[in-house]
């Protein structure tokens, strides 16, 4: 078979555009933008940029708002651990995402109700090989999202930390028990592999899970019950399992809960509620939860995905919820409270 000069040059041509996009993609960092600069992103994001700050394979970003944008875009994100105190550069802090281009993975961190909105602003962001990974209170996170962007790789996963954004661009630690699980039954395993190995790199707890959903409703069953009854209440973690009739409400939710992910097939280990109560048990005393900050400090909170969802899910299996609608009922009161001074 013989080829023309003009065919020569044609397969030359072919073969060095080839190279070219070869050597392309392999100088091009992999992109990671932390959507919700909070208590959660914050931590996690912050470990990222920070370890990540000089790499030449790896760049984050940070995807912030208002006076949180302002100040970490002038001054850095300060994040104060138990181990010191670090002021963290990412790469880029917008409250655009469509000025990031494409993204290999995003970690969205934002609260349950802004969720829809926020991921939208993402479209442009978005190809084929993209995943998203919510870091959400609540286990309905990535169905929302495939809602939204059904072609698109949407992982599972949670965490468990005491972390705050105690002010714009600074963000607080405590209890060391900072913990991230993710995984997905239909996800790519390379870059599930990839993506652990980028957090684990930059000193973050993580656990890469065959059992994410079990996982998500643990934390599930933990941060419902206990967010719900501190709101309720108005008390701290302590002076609920220090008081026989507080904790009596608290193994209430719990059962509550776990009949409603027994009756979804959620697999648990054994003692579940025990094992909860333990993890409860080992957090300092004045310990409270998100929801119920945004409660004492009068800003939205999360109770539509952390105790109205439990009523919704009751009612489509037909399982009884009766405290948690009472504590409902109260919360929505003191919520109307709110609106009307």
């Amino acid at each position: 078979m013989f080829l023309s000069l003009r065919g020569v040059a044609l397969i030359k041509n072919k073969r060095a555009t080839q190279r070219v996009a070869t050597t392309r993609k392999m100088l091009s960092k992999y992109k990671i933008a932390v959507l919700g600069i909070g208590g959660v992103g914050g931590y996690f994001g912050g470990k990222l940029a920070a370890y990540y700050l000089d790499s030449d394979k790896i760049e984050v970003s940070f995807i912030a708002r208002g006076v949180n944008e302002k100040t970490i875009k002038s001054n850095g994100l300060k994040l104060i651990t138990s181990s010191g105190e670090q002021v963290v550069h990412p790469s880029i802090v917008t409250s655009r995402p469509q000025q990031l281009g494409l993204v290999d993975l995003i970690v969205c961190c934002v609260k349950s109700y802004d969720l829809d909105a926020a991921i939208k602003l993402f479209k442009s962001c978005i190809n084929e090989n993209t995943v998203i990974l919510p870091l959400l209170n609540g286990v309905e996170a990535p169905e929302r999202i495939k809602k939204i962007f059904p072609q698109t790789e949407v992982w599972d996963g949670c965490v468990y930390t005491i972390s705050r954004l105690v002010a714009p661009g600074v963000v607080k630690e405590t209890g060391n028990i900072s913990q991230l699980y993710f995984g997905s039954a239909q996800g790519t395993k390379e870059k599930l592999k990839f993506v652990e190995s980028i957090f684990s790199s930059a000193g973050i707890n993580v656990h890469l899970s065959d059992n994410i959903i079990q996982n998500v409703w643990e934390k599930y069953l933990f941060i419902s019950t206990i967010a719900t009854l501190t709101s309720y209440l108005d008390l701290r973690i302590g002076d609920i399992l220090s008081n026989k009739q507080n904790k009596e409400l608290l193994l209430n939710l719990l059962t509550e809960l776990k009949n409603i992910a027994d009756a979804k097939n959620v697999i648990f280990s054994e003692n579940i509620i025990q094992r909860i109560l333990d993890k409860m048990s080992s957090l300092p005393y004045e310990t409270t939860s998100s929801m119920h900050d945004d409660f004492q400090k009068g800003n939205k909170t999360e109770i539509d995905s952390l105790t109205a969802y439990v009523i919704k899910l009751g009612g489509e299996l037909n399982i009884p919820t009766p405290y948690y609608e009472k504590m409902f009922l109260s919360l929505k009161e003191k919520l109307l409270k709110y609106i009307s001074h």
